[in-house]
């Protein structure tokens, strides 16, 4: 039982996307997303499928052989995806920041090289900020890369928490050039750093570049969660992204604006795993019957129903106006960032009364929502916590309206 979003204007290419979407959601994400989480394995078959449906090149420009579509389209898909399991779409949401940081700040060469296997999905990308010591403070990172006598740049430090560390191709990352730098971000650069996929101790020309075994985690099962670790790995001077001579130094600005991206992606999953949650309660709240009548009779029921649908609308529009924004060439920093908070925060509170609603059986894995349960959580940490969104949205806030 799907209930669509209301609301949203969508033109016939988006309508006729996201149905396929939906359908292939219902038929192929659902039905097997039990099975993937329940043994925390990446679930291969289902992302040959979406290499067949296009799904990786979504954004990227038909020129390079994708489909060429703008974000508010790609946000759109993501809320089906995560509809069926934010696992699918965390797969994806990597893919498509490692295709937009080199659509917006790649070298003629980079686009040429990378770009055409990755709207396949032959080769699939990861991004890297976070470290084991660094939590929300990106300038604090520690991972370093020093330019060789030979011409290309030496990594080493560690990484954390990156999504499709162990599967991807290749890893943005970005490390610290200049230790001195004042300010600190002036001393940053992102690199694109090539390695073999599925490979945890990479040997030959990517040797020094180490994925340790996947972080056990409570949900957002299937898809790795990994460190990386850089002990004296080799990255030619051409994969600095935009090319050395544009883009040492200038790291941080390009994972800054990315983020942008990614946190509408984060916000499109809230709305999608939101949906689902509110789907599930709908469901059982008329089957199940207490007291002589289905509990979806009951006003307390009732009241938790109106007020998922009422979170899930706003979250929505929230949603596609960042995405539309950013599809206009306008900054938005600030609307990002609410919908992110607003988004990831709805998720969390629906699935959370959704559970309510199922009572005791949500608590047993033979229903669905101890799934999103489990997974949910994800989202009020993933492209920055509800803290730090907070911290961007008053800053900019007080930048706009400055007296």
């Amino acid at each position: 039982m799907a209930v669509a979003g209301a609301l949203i204007d969508k033109t016939d290419e988006q309508k006729d996307i996201t149905d396929m979407v939906r359908r292939f959601a219902d038929e192929q994400i659902l039905p097997n997303a039990e099975h993937f989480d329940h043994e925390d394995e990446f679930p291969e078959p289902i992302v040959e499928q979406m290499k067949e449906l296009g799904l990786f090149g979504v954004t990227i420009p038909e020129e390079y052989g994708g489909m060429g579509l703008d974000l508010t389209t790609y946000a759109m898909i993501v809320e089906e995806l995560s509809r069926g399991w934010i696992s699918i779409s965390g797969i994806v949401n990597t893919h498509f920041i490692g295709s937009y940081l080199l659509m917006k700040f790649g070298s003629d060469e980079q686009k040429e090289k990378y770009l055409p296997p990755m709207a396949t999905g032959e080769l699939r990308a990861a991004f890297s900020l976070s470290e084991p010591e660094m939590g929300s403070d990106v300038q604090a990172l520690k991972a370093s890369a020093r330019k060789a006598d030979e011409g290309h740049y030496e990594l080493n430090g560690q990484k954390m928490w990156v999504t499709n560390g162990l599967m991807s191709g290749i890893v943005f990352v970005l490390v610290k050039t200049d230790p001195g730098a004042e300010p600190r971000h002036k001393g940053m650069t992102c690199f694109i750093a090539e390695k073999e996929p599925g490979v945890a101790e990479n040997s030959g020309e990517y040797a020094g570049f180490t994925v340790p075994p996947k972080i056990r985690k409570l949900g957002y099962k299937g898809v790795e969660s990994t460190e990386l670790v850089f002990d004296g790995y080799r990255c030619p001077a051409e994969n600095v992204l935009g090319g050395e001579e544009a883009g040492v130094g200038k790291g941080f600005g390009q994972m800054m604006d990315a983020l942008e991206v990614g946190r509408v992606n984060v916000a499109a999953r809230g709305v999608g795993i939101a949906q689902r949650a509110l789907e599930l309660a709908l469901r059982y709240s008329q089957e199940r019957k207490t007291f002589g009548k289905e509990i979806a009779q009951h006003q307390a029921v009732q009241f938790k129903l109106a007020d998922m649908a009422t979170q899930i609308e706003a979250a929505r529009l929230m949603t596609m106006r960042a995405a539309r924004l950013k599809d206009a060439g306008e900054r938005s920093d600030l609307e990002a960032g609410m919908a992110k908070l607003f988004a990831s925060e709805a998720g969390v509170k629906c699935v959370e009364d959704s559970f309510r609603i199922h009572g005791g059986y949500g608590y047993s894995k033979e229903y669905e929502i101890e799934r999103l349960y489990r997974d949910a959580p994800l989202l009020l940490i993933g492209e920055g916590t509800s803290e730090i969104q907070r911290m961007v949205i008053g800053k900019k806030l007080l930048q706009r309206h400055k007296i």
